[in-house]
């Protein structure tokens, strides 16, 4: 008797078709170990911006970064940001999606956006370096 396959049920793309994904994928996104990895070398030529509240902010965030929350991306708040420059943006954590919408905000802006998995909370957990008023007690999610 022949069992049933949930991965066999729908079967996989063309080894093309699922390149094309991955790339796409990458093209959207970006990581902790991949952006902290920049920072160290010097090679941040990119806007790194916090979407959380100004409150979470304050309390713990990546050092450059800036905070924008994403409700309050405009074509006013961002107009002294350079289309040129690739913004990297990141929120709480992978059950956030403050990012995304941060990211889809400024790439309807006409910005050139990644979008950093993993959040600040990843960010902490790698032992990366943090600033802020309460980097030690700072919720690690929202």
């Amino acid at each position: 008797m022949k069992t049933f396959s949930l991965v066999l049920e729908t079967p996989a793309a063309t080894p093309e078709a699922t390149h094309r994904h991955y790339m796409n994928k990458l093209s959207v996104e970006t990581d902790v170990a991949d952006v902290h990895y920049d920072m160290q070398h010097g090679l941040n030529d990119f806007l790194l911006i916090d979407v959380r509240s100004p409150k979470a902010y304050a309390e713990c965030h990546i050092p450059g970064a800036i905070n924008l929350p994403s409700r309050e991306m405009t074509a006013e708040t961002t107009a002294a940001f350079s289309k040129e420059q690739l913004i990297v943006v990141y929120c709480w954590s992978p059950a956030c999606n403050g990012g995304t919408k941060g990211a889809a905000r400024l790439s309807g802006l006409g910005f050139k956006v990644k979008e950093m998995l993993g959040g600040i909370e990843y960010w902490r957990k790698e032992g990366n370096e943090v600033e802020g008023t309460h980097v030690e007690t700072a919720p690690m999610v929202g």
